[in-house]
């Protein structure tokens, strides 16, 4: 099953990283890999003052799983802690996906980035637990997230009972 999918990132600083994890499906044989679908309008949504968290909500609407695309200046983005405490609060899957290691045609390789999971954290047994703690994360390059990607989506959608 085709799943819709919400992508979490630092546009700035990494969206030549994002477009190469998002449309990895578009290279495979047919009926090789499910597609993912988002609504990802960033361009737009960036333009528009003080309608940021009304795009997100939109886009957010109708989809199954959060995916946080994080590479090295990802956890200290508003929008991004945002976007994970909504998908928290509206039971959405999430899964973090660490794209450092994926090549920036301009720029190549980047540092390494805090995963932004480990800024919010829940109650459990009295202790905070941080959602890095609950939810899966994986590395691109490392995990093969070409060849993985729809099978962490469907698992994290199926965790959160969608």
């Amino acid at each position: 099953m085709a799943r819709r999918v919400f992508f979490s990132f630092h546009y700035d600083r990494d969206v030549r990283r994002i477009v190469q994890v998002r449309n990895s499906w578009v290279v495979r044989a047919k009926g090789e890999a499910q597609p993912f679908y988002d609504k990802a309008e960033f361009e737009e949504a960036k333009k528009r003052a003080g309608g940021i968290e009304k795009w997100i909500e939109e886009q957010m609407k109708y989809t199954s799983v959060t995916v946080v695309l994080y590479g090295a200046e990802t956890y200290e983005r508003e929008w991004v802690r945002h976007e994970i405490k909504r998908s928290y609060e509206l039971k959405k899957g999430i899964i973090a996906i660490d794209i450092h290691g994926v090549k920036d045609p301009q720029n190549g390789v980047d540092v390494q980035g805090r995963n932004p999971l480990d800024y919010w954290t829940v109650k459990r047994d009295g202790r905070d637990v941080p959602f890095s703690s609950i939810y899966r994360s994986y590395d691109w390059v490392r995990d093969d997230g070409y060849n993985n990607v729809a099978g962490w989506i469907e698992a994290a959608a199926t965790a959160a009972g969608r």
